[in-house]
C-alpha cells in the first residue's frame, strides 16, 4: 500500500513539472521571437501582453528580408521588371539585407500556384508575383504575407473585384502594365490608315488579355475599323489560330499577352510570309514579331515595385492601404527590320526599338 501510495505522489510531481514546462508565458515569448526573427534564448521568459506582431515586418537595423518572387515565364518584359524590382529593393535596403527567391512557372499558371505554396510553407516576407496568374495564384495562396503585382494589366479583373476603385486592400498591392489602349488605337489608325479588318490576337486563358481586347476593340469600331476575334487556349494552337487570322484580316493586334510574348517567332513565321503586319501592347513583342508599340518600361515598372516593397517592408506603409500605381510614361516605338521587310514607312515621332 505504501509503494502505491509513494508511485502516486512522484506520478504527481512529475506531471505538475511538465505542466509548469508548457506554461502558455514561455509559450507565447518562443512564438514571439520566432515572429519577430531573432533566436529564442535572446527572450527571459518574462510573460508580457504584447498583442501578436503584424504581418508587415517594422523597420529594424538588424532585419534582413527574404522575397519570393513567382515570375509566370521567361521573356524580354517580365525580366525586366523582375530586375527592377531587384535592383531598386537593394538600393532601398542593402544588399545583405534582402534575400530572394526567385523562381520561374515556365507559363504555366499551376506551378505558379505551386510556388507560392512553397513560398507560404518557407514563410517568406514578402511575395513579389509577376504576370496576372502569378498574382492570382499568390492570393488564393496567402491572405497575410505581403503581394505586391507587377506587369498586371488591370487588377479589378484579375482578381475579379467589384467596383474596384484602384486599392485592392487586404494583403495585395503592385504596380499595372496597362499602356493607354486609346493610345494604341490611335497608333494603329496613324500607320494603317487604310486598313479595313483588325485582327485581335490573344491567350483566352489570360484575363487582362480579353480585358485588352474588348477595350481596344471600342475604340478602334470608333474609328470605323471591322474587329474580329482570334482566341487561342494555348501555345499550342497559337499557329493554327495566327494563320487563320492571316488569311481574313488586314492587321493583327496583340495586346500584353504572356504567351504571344513567349512565342514571338511563330507569330513572325506566320505573319511576316503572309504580309499582315502585327501592332503590339509592348515592346518584347514587337521586338519579336510586330511593326510597332505603344509602351512602358518594365524595368522602371519594376522599380516602382521595388520601392513599393521596401516601404512595405520596413513598416512605412500599410499594403492595405497603398493604391496601384501605373507607368508615368509612354513611347511610341517601331521595329525598322520588320518595317523594312514589310515595305511601311513610320510616321516621325517614333524611336527605334532595340534589337539584338
Amino acid at each position: 500500500m505504501k509503494k502505491k501510495l509513494l508511485a502516486l505522489l512522484v506520478s504527481a510531481a512529475m506531471i505538475c513539472s511538465f505542466a509548469g514546462c508548457g506554461s502558455s508565458s514561455d509559450g507565447a515569448a518562443d512564438s514571439a521571437s520566432v515572429a519577430s526573427g531573432n533566436d529564442a534564448s535572446e527572450n527571459d521568459g518574462t510573460p508580457t501582453d504584447t498583442a501578436p506582431a503584424e504581418t508587415t515586418p517594422t523597420e529594424t537595423d538588424g532585419d534582413t528580408y527574404t522575397i519570393g518572387i513567382c515570375q509566370l515565364v521567361q521573356h524580354d518584359a517580365l525580366d525586366a521588371a523582375t530586375q527592377g524590382f531587384k535592383d531598386a529593393l537593394i538600393e532601398e535596403l542593402g544588399e545583405d539585407k534582402v534575400r530572394f527567391d526567385e523562381q520561374n512557372a515556365q507559363g504555366d499558371s499551376n506551378t505558379c500556384s505551386t510556388i507560392v505554396n512553397s513560398f507560404v510553407s518557407g514563410d517568406v516576407d514578402l511575395i513579389l508575383a509577376n504576370a496576372t496568374p502569378a498574382l492570382q495564384a499568390a492570393s488564393a495562396g496567402t491572405n497575410e504575407i505581403p503581394i505586391l503585382g507587377t506587369s498586371v494589366t488591370e487588377y479589378g479583373v484579375a482578381l475579379d473585384l467589384d467596383n474596384f476603385n484602384g486599392t485592392v486592400g487586404g494583403n495585395i498591392s503592385g504596380t499595372s502594365d496597362l499602356a493607354p489602349l486609346d493610345g494604341q488605337a490611335d497608333m494603329l489608325q496613324e500607320i494603317f490608315p487604310d486598313a479595313k479588318t483588325v485582327g485581335l490576337l490573344y491567350c483566352s486563358a489570360e484575363a487582362n488579355s480579353q480585358y485588352q481586347v474588348d477595350t481596344v476593340k471600342g475604340f478602334l469600331e470608333e474609328k470605323g475599323y471591322e474587329c474580329k476575334y482570334y482566341a487561342f487556349s494555348d501555345s499550342n494552337d497559337l499557329s493554327a489560330v495566327t494563320t487563320t487570322a492571316t488569311g481574313e484580316v488586314d492587321v493583327i493586334y496583340v495586346p500584353t499577352d504572356n504567351t504571344v510574348a513567349n512565342n514571338t517567332e511563330i507569330v513572325y513565321n506566320i505573319c511576316m510570309p503572309a504580309g499582315i503586319p502585327v501592332i503590339a501592347g509592348e515592346e518584347g513583342i514587337c521586338k519579336g514579331c510586330a511593326v510597332a508599340t505603344l509602351s512602358i518600361s518594365y524595368y522602371d515598372l519594376g522599380v516602382a515595385t521595388g520601392k513599393m516593397a521596401a516601404k512595405v517592408l520596413t513598416g512605412k506603409a500599410n499594403i492595405s492601404e497603398m493604391p496601384i500605381e501605373y507607368a508615368p510614361n509612354f513611347t511610341k516605338k517601331y521595329n525598322p527590320a520588320i518595317c523594312d521587310e514589310l515595305g511601311i514607312t513610320i510616321p516621325d515621332g517614333y524611336e527605334a526599338v532595340e534589337t539584338e
